[in-house]
């Protein structure tokens, strides 16, 4: 019964940090979603922060999923779907992206977590477009697939904060795939001529 209280805190807490941001969501506002009192939200987690070192441990570890994933990528459609299911994970846990710069103030624990993450990001992109030039799939250099790298990680770091400048949208309603096609755009000047057609077929489908 425990656990999944818990876990039904953890789940409010998340869709609660996501609708209203990080700032904005105290442990009070918490428990009068469950309809609990704070004292028994206190009995499983003693601090908001403990609640959001759970909720950015989840987001780190699905995110090191996919990086471990990133190694048999050897076509621009595995590419495409690689970056939709980071664009989902992201989304999923919209707040830590959206929210970094108060969460990095507020916990600089999770702030140095979320650092050394983004370490993490560029190593396993650069590997991954380093192994896309040794399969012929785009023509890069060394130099290239190190910028590549850095592009592509800020482009999917930044793009919910981006996203919500866009006039009629907030950042919640993202398409991943639409996010993903995006992202992908960037390497199409090293793409080579036999792996152009389906980012020419992404073309076609999102923007007509």
């Amino acid at each position: 019964m425990a656990g999944s209280t818990r876990e039904r805190i953890l789940q409010t807490c998340l869709a609660l940090f996501n609708a209203h941001g990080l700032p904005a969501v105290s442990t009070h506002k918490i428990a009068a979603e469950l309809g609990m009192s704070p004292g028994n939200l206190h009995y499983h987690f003693k601090t908001k922060e403990q609640i959001v070192t759970w909720l950015f441990r989840r987001f780190e570890q699905k995110l090191e999923a996919l990086n471990s994933s990133t190694a048999g990528i050897a076509a621009v459609d595995d590419l495409w779907l690689a970056l939709h299911l980071r664009f989902e994970v992201i989304g999923e846990y919209r707040f830590v992206y959206r929210d970094m710069a108060f969460l990095s103030s507020e916990y600089p624990a999770l702030g140095q977590r979320a650092q050394a993450l983004t370490a993490l990001e560029l190593v396993a992109a650069q590997s991954l477009f380093e192994g896309l030039a040794a399969a012929g799939v785009v023509q890069a250099s060394a130099e290239q697939a190190r910028i590549l790298a850095l592009q592509m990680v800020f482009t999917t770091t930044c793009w919910l904060s981006f996203e919500r400048l866009i006039p009629g949208r907030d950042g919640r309603d993202t398409d991943p795939g639409l996010a993903a096609f995006y992202a992908l755009t960037l390497i199409s000047p090293y793409v080579s001529s036999e792996s152009r057609a389906y980012l020419d077929y992404l073309k076609s489908k999102y923007l007509g």
